[in-house]
């Protein structure tokens, strides 16, 4: 028996070892099962993001400012009458392009040239009267040599011959009065440009003076003004600083948008700003020139102008696309030296083909990130790929300015 019981602890014994041989194999045998590589891989840190970044450096750009304005001619003339009398002819039709000193109208020249007649007649008359006034004087004084004549009556001729030489001015001016009413009847054109409507017809009677009836308006077709008003602020800080003369400020350059006709811009220039600031609105009134050579823009109109400033600015611009909104306020996402991605809150100002202008939050060597900015987040590591500033204006859509 104890034999027996000797050889079964034994045989107890040899279990235990093969037992613990064996976990320890299926131990070894699970590591290096696909079962345990994912669980590896899982603990792994992940792959590096790819994005495009952008390495900021001072842009020099000609900065803008929109203004609203209203259009307006060079020159404009509103026609009326300046004699009375009842319109003949009506020789214009509305909207037409006329010349200076076309013929619009026509008032009846009837009674002008009546009294045109009668004065050249008196004048006649005057230069008649006058011959003969000096004829006597010239008896006058013959016989007042002689003393055939009395002294009061030699007087008298002399009187008349001047009387009569004035009589003869007095008769030329109503001459040239005559002529110059003649020639109002035929009523015409003071400037060249595009006409107005008719507003009185054949037939009806106007009479000249304070009261006189609008026969119709001219406005000029040389170039047209657009009138706007330009803040202290932005008059002070863009323009005055950068051309403080009236030359230099004729240079800065404008742009003109229609309301609807955004794409068609019209280019001019400054032509003058006022000789004072208004202290009630805190601007000063400026007028900007435009050439108009296909008669779009029309007095009155209601535009847009976009004012450049006096000078070129240095800036650091950031495409649209790299900017993201957290609630109220703008930020970007920049790349460390570490490559990790770094949350930078910046401020804005203008938009300039599809770029902003940031004024703080990133500064000259910055690297932006532009291409991949939804698939990152702060303190991530990314893969860096450099994107130039050319390709990220042709992929940004084109602001307005």
């Amino acid at each position: 028996m104890v034999g027996t019981s000797g050889v079964l602890k034994k045989r107890f014994i040899l279990l235990g070892i093969l037992l613990v041989v064996g976990l320890v194999g299926v131990g070894i045998a699970l590591s290096g099962s696909p079962r345990g590589g994912a669980q590896a891989s899982v603990e792994a840190a992940p792959p590096a993001v790819a994005v495009n970044v952008l390495t900021l450096a001072p842009q020099s750009i000609r900065l803008w400012s929109t203004f609203s304005g209203r259009m307006r001619a060079v020159d404009s003339a509103e026609i009326r009458p300046e004699i009375g009398g009842r319109i003949m002819d009506v020789r214009f039709k509305d909207g037409q392009t006329i010349k200076a000193g076309a013929v619009l109208l026509v008032i009846d020249p009837r009674p002008y040239e009546a009294a045109l007649a009668k004065a050249e007649a008196n004048l006649a008359s005057a230069r008649t009267n006058a011959e003969f006034a000096k004829m006597e004087l010239e008896r006058a004084h013959n016989l007042i040599k002689t003393q055939a004549i009395a002294q009061r009556l030699y007087d008298e001729r002399v009187n008349s011959s001047h009387v009569a030489d004035a009589s003869i001015l007095v008769a030329e001016a109503e001459v040239k009065q005559a002529r110059i009413d003649l020639d109002h009847a035929y009523v015409k054109a003071p400037i060249s440009g595009r006409v107005g409507r008719v507003e009185l017809t054949v037939g009806n009677l106007v009479q000249s003076g304070a009261s006189a009836p609008l026969l119709t308006t001219i406005v000029s077709n040389e170039g047209i003004y657009a009138d706007f008003e330009v803040d202290e602020q932005t008059y002070m800080k863009s323009i005055r600083s950068q051309a403080n003369t009236q030359v230099k400020e004729q240079q800065i350059p404008v742009e003109l948008t229609v309301k609807g006709d955004d794409s068609h811009p019209y280019k001019g220039t400054i032509y003058s700003f006022d000789n004072k600031i208004d202290t009630a609105s805190g601007t000063i009134r400026a007028r900007a020139k435009f050439d108009n050579i296909d008669g779009a823009l029309v007095p009155g109109m209601f535009v847009s102008v976009n004012v450049a400033n006096g000078g070129g600015q240095s800036v650091l611009l950031v495409p649209d696309r790299a900017i993201g909104t957290d609630q109220n306020k703008k930020y970007v996402f920049v790349v460390g030296d570490d490559n990790k991605v770094i949350y930078r809150e910046v401020s804005l100002d203008q938009q300039v083909d599809g770029q902003r202008i940031v004024t703080s939050g990133v500064k000259e060597g910055d690297r932006v990130i532009v291409d991949g900015v939804q698939h990152v987040r702060p303190d991530v590591t990314v893969q860096i790929k450099d994107a130039s500033l050319e390709s990220t204006k042709q992929q940004s859509p084109k602001s307005a300015n």
